[in-house]
Formats: structure tokens, sequence, C-alpha cells
């Protein structure tokens, strides 16, 4: 029979998909393995349609075949099969469906079946690995069969054939092997075991292929005076199904137990410990998917670098699309592993790649609520598992904030939790507002290296002498965070060195006022002692018992700054704070200050260097010059 050209595309089109499109050659076998459960599909709801019985879905197998002398693989089913012009139809045309067209044709077929090839080329993946393809089909509505046969872009020819039962049957005769190509790796059955396993576990037909095994010769392990002897094995060959059919993520939660379900995510993420969490969806809608998620009890190793993969695993209809979807998860909520399985997703034609539409972000949106709706009951219903979970990932969720500029802070401001000066333990951000004075202006925090020496700082002394709580933030991201979120439930977040607190009346103000100014050469001389390391010197009614602590104006504070500088340096140099150096203007180191000017400026200047290296290391700032701070306390000391 003469052979017949594609009709749609040239040769140069079918070399690109081939070797272009798909990336990974094992998925030709996904590909076949998803048009078989298409077929087999059409055929269960066509009968169903017509009202026959005695289909039993077990039966409609999928069969895989090895002939290593041959170099052929085969892969058939016991669906709708194709007629002659169907064979031409489907297989002719390139992009030519016939599951688009029966999905489009058939609309109440949707609750009985899932369509997974819906764009006709998958089948062409089998040029990846074929030399040459034989599909061999007879028609579910006629007695004739028909095979299909081609080399590649040069054409096919379609001949009559015989087949017993309706149905097809793909031949693949694979490729010569190469230097950089071993073909062979398809004729091994482990190989073809894993690949079903990974990408078609979950097609509800199952998957059978012969599988060669040995056992023990029948009493060969005795002689014949029933005395041991080496036994002798022989081989044998046993069908055996490849897939397990049932998605776990398909199955009611009451079906399922939790040692299921850890199993289950220990062997699929390979995790040594159990989830924390468990998180099960089932949407129909304008997102219909199923989803089983899971939250780790510990970050991986790399979670908190660049070379952390976030996404969840996406099927569409049981059959693995991508190992991890990116688009399927917020940053905030990187942390989440799981699987999605759709069959409403738009794939394009490599089934490899998601168009970025709108149903994976009515997914996308739908999880998002998901997740933080069952963090929020952790954290409700079992505070000891969610602080467990905080003090893993509660960093992502500070950074969904702040790489958001706040825009994600009603989503996860909830979610927060920082220990406070009250009960030296994790509250959020609502149980500290429940808890504020009537007359408290703000939010206060402290942000340094440990709660243990912000609880010190003497910043925070007259705060908490006065029964304000403060938020300690210990994380390099706090303070960014706070300052992206402006505000909570209506108060403003406030740092403890900020300028007012909102805690002195107005007496208080103009009598600092008033120090100020009548001290005001004193503070100028202390300020010219410091030259540009501060932008200014003034007294302050913040501290109780401490005689000095630095404080910094605008929007870069202390920590803020150091926070930065550690991080690569930028090309115009580090970042610098406006350092404000305040004196406690009820300390009797001011007072002594006060006796030496004027009169002494020289030893003014000297303890004027002394304070500041004092306020310097009471913030954890590396003191400038020690050896010249070591001499002023030694001659301070000797009275010199």
């Amino acid at each position: 029979m003469a052979k017949k050209q594609f009709k749609a595309e040239s040769k140069r089109l079918l070399e690109l998909m081939i070797n272009s499109i798909y990336t990974n050659r094992e998925i030709f076998l996904r590909e076949l393995i998803s048009n078989a459960s298409d077929a087999t599909d059409k055929r269960y709801y066509n009968a169903l349609h017509e009202g026959k019985s005695g289909l039993n879905r077990d039966e409609l197998s999928i069969e895989l075949a090895v002939d290593k002398e041959a170099r052929t693989l085969t892969v058939s089913d016991h669906g709708c099969g194709m007629t002659k012009e169907e064979l031409e139809q489907n297989l002719g045309t390139i992009a030519k469906s016939g599951s688009l067209d029966f999905k489009q044709n058939n609309e109440t077929a949707k609750e009985d079946v899932d369509i997974i090839g819906q764009f006709g080329v998958g089948f062409y993946a089998a040029f990846m690995v074929a030399k040459h393809v034989e599909v061999t089909s007879r028609s579910m509505e006629g007695d004739e069969a028909w095979c299909w046969r081609s080399d590649g872009a040069d054409g096919y020819t379609v001949t009559p054939a015989e087949r017993a039962e309706c149905g097809t049957a793909i031949v693949l005769t694979l490729k010569d092997n190469t230097e950089q190509d071993n073909y062979d790796e398809f004729l091994q059955e482990y190989r073809l075991r894993g690949i079903v396993t990974k990408y078609s576990d979950y097609i509800r037909y199952p998957i059978r292929m012969p599988v060669e095994k040995s056992r023990m010769v029948e009493g060969s392990d005795k002689d014949a005076e029933g005395k041991d002897k080496t036994p002798e094995y022989e081989s044998y060959t046993e069908v055996e199904t490849l897939n397990s059919m049932v998605p776990i993520w398909k199955k009611r939660k009451g079906e399922v137990s939790e040692e299921e379900y850890d199993r289950f995510y220990q062997d699929k993420f390979y995790d040594y410990e159990a989830p924390l969490k468990v998180i099960t969806s089932s949407t129909e809608g304008l997102a219909t998917y199923n989803a089983l998620l899971f939250i780790p009890a510990r970050a991986p190793y790399n979670y908190y670098s660049r070379d952390f993969e976030k996404g969840l695993q996406l099927y569409s209809s049981g059959v693995l699309i991508m190992d991890k979807c990116a688009d399927l998860l917020p940053d905030h909520f990187s942390f989440v592993r799981g699987i999605v399985d759709s069959q409403d997703l738009s794939l394009n034609i490599s089934r490899e790649m998601l168009q970025h539409d709108r149903q994976l972000k009515l997914i996308e949106g739908s999880l998002e609520k998901k997740i933080k709706n069952e963090l929020e009951s952790l954290l409700k219903n079992d505070r000891e598992k969610y602080e467990t979970f905080f003090k893993e990932f509660g960093l992502q969720l500070k950074y969904g904030i702040y790489s958001s500029y706040g825009g994600a802070k009603d989503l996860l401001a909830d979610l927060l939790l920082y220990t406070t000066s009250a009960e030296k333990k994790y509250a959020t951000l609502k149980e500290y507002r429940d808890r504020m004075k009537e007359d408290q202006k703000y939010i206060y925090y402290a942000a340094g290296e440990s709660a243990a020496k912000l609880d010190v700082m003497p910043q925070n002394e007259r705060l908490k002498e006065q029964g304000y709580e403060i938020l300690y933030l210990t994380d390099d991201i706090d303070e960014f965070t706070l300052k992206a979120m402006r505000e909570y439930d209506g108060k403003e977040f406030k740092s403890t060195s900020d300028d007012d607190l909102g805690i002195d009346n107005e007496s208080e103000k103009e009598e600092i006022k008033k120090q100020n100014e009548d001290n005001k050469d004193l503070l100028a001389c202390v300020k010219d002692a410091l030259g540009d390391r501060v932008s200014a010197v003034v007294l302050t009614s913040r501290l109780k018992s401490y005689p000095v602590c630095l404080t910094a104006k605008g929007q870069i504070s202390l920590e803020m700054e150091k926070v930065l500088n550690s991080m690569p340096a930028p090309e115009e140099g580090k970042i610098k704070a406006e350092r404000v150096l305040e004196i406690n203007a009820a300390h009797p180191v001011f007072a002594a200050l006060q006796k030496l000017y004027p009169g002494d400026e020289e030893k003014v200047r000297s303890y004027a260097e002394i304070l500041y290296t004092q306020a310097l290391l009471i913030e954890g700032i590396p003191v400038e010059d020690p050896i010249a701070y070591t001499n002023a306390v030694c001659a301070l000391m000797t009275g010199e």
C-alpha cells in the first residue's frame, strides 16, 4: 500500500516536536499508557451509556510486553479501539485528538471517566525512542482490524490486520543504541516498572507486565538419601500488576489511617519523620481538584537557601504531570509538600509545562486559604505543635509579609509568634493586643540578638517598670516585617528606641526639653568629641538606672544597620544609621559631667569616649578602638 503523508505538518515540525517539546524521553510510556486509559474509559462509558452490563474495570487491563531479541516494547489495551478512518484521523493528523473530541461531545461523561489526553500529540512521543511504530486496532463498533505503520516524519500506511477483540496494541521497535543514548533501558523490567510507578501509578485500570522470577526447583535441596545439598533454581514468568490504581488522596479521610498518611508521606517525599500536619482538600466548581498536603516536622537542610525548590506534585487524573509545580504554592507557604490532582487544568501539548491560566491561579488561591485555615486551627487547638511548626518555618511567614511590602499581612499576621517581656514565652499579636493597657498608644518592640539580652536593655527599663509589654524581635527579618506591616488592629508598631514612646506627660516633656536647653553647651562639647559618629547628643527621660544608651533617627535602626551590614557589602559601602547618644539626666554620671564643664573640657571629651563605647557595648556593636577605651578606663581608675 502506498505510504501516506501526514496531513497537517511537515517533517520538520514532527522532528521539532519529538526532539524539543519533550525534555525527558521516559515520558513516552506515560503518554501511551494515558492514551490506553482514555480508550478504556471511552469503552466503559459507552457501555454504561448504552445500558450494557458485564464490563469489569479490573478486567480492562493495560498490558506491557517486552521482546528483547526483537527489541520491541508493546503497549496494549482493551479499550474502544479505532476504525480505519479514526486511525487516519487521530494518528495521521498531528494535534488531532480523539480524546478531546470525545470530551467535548460528551459533557455528561465527566463523572464516569477521566480523559487524560486532550491534545493528540502524546502518541508521537513514541518516536523519541522508536524507529518504527505499529498500531493495530479494532473498533468496538465493527469486526475489522487495521494496522497503522510509520517510521516517523516520512509518512505512514494503513493496512488490514487481525485482532480477536476490540482494543489497540502499539508495538515500538526501539532505536539503535549510540554512544550517547542507551535505548535498551526501555527493555528492562525494573526500568519500565519505575516509569509506571513514577508517572502512572494511579491510572484506574491495572497495568500488567510479565515479570521474570526465580524459584528453587522442588526437592533440589535434598539428595537421594535426604541430606541437604546446594539447591537448583529455575526461572519462570509471572504477570504482575505494576500500579496501585487508587490514589490515597481520592479516598475519604475517614478511610485512611494516620499511620497510612504518615507512611505515604515518608515514602513519597523521603522524610524520616512523620509530618507535623496532614491537610486534605477536595473541591468542585470553578477549581476542581483533590489535594493531599503535608506540613513537615522539620525544615529541610537547604530550606532557607537558594538551592531549595518549592512546589507540589501535579497530577492530571492520576497521571504525574510535574514533580514540583511551583505555581501552586505562594512563597510564604513554600514549606508545604504534597499532591494536587485535577482533571480540569489547561495543559500545553507536552503535558510538562503548564499554561499560566486562570484555572491554575484559582487552585493556588484555594490552597492558600486552606493552608492558612489549617494553621490557624493548629494554633488554636494544639499550641505546642504549632509552636514546633513556627520554630521551623516562622521565618518564612515573616518573610512573606516583608517581601509583599505588607500586602500579605492580613493573611499571615495572626500566624506570627513573638516572645514578649510579660511572660517570656511566645504570644500572638492578637494576644498582645488583648493585653494592652487602656491608655497604650503603641505596640512596643525591641530588636536584638536574644530575648535574654533584650530583657535587660536600658531602653526597655522604663516601659517595663510602667507595665507596658514589649515584643522581643530576635530574627534578622523581624524588624523589617513589622515596618512592612506598619500597624496591627489599629495600633502602630513602635521601637523602644524611638524618640517619643508616648508615655511622658506634658510636664515631663517640658522638663526634659528645659534640661536639654540648659545644658546645650555641655552636650555640644560631647557631640564635638564624638564627631560624625553620632548625629546628636541629648538628655533623655527613657532611662532609669542606666547612664547612657544609643538610639537612631530615621528609618534605619541600629539593629537594621547590623543586619544589612552582615550581608555582602554594596558598592557604595556600609549602611549606617543616624546614631543618637542619649544620656540619663538623673544619673550621677551626668552630674559628674556638669562638674567638669566648663573648665575641664579635655576630661569631658575623654568621658564622652567612654560613654559612647559603653553604649556600643550595650547594643552589641563592635567597639571601634578597644585599646583607646581600655586606656581611658584605666586613666579614670587611677585618677590621671
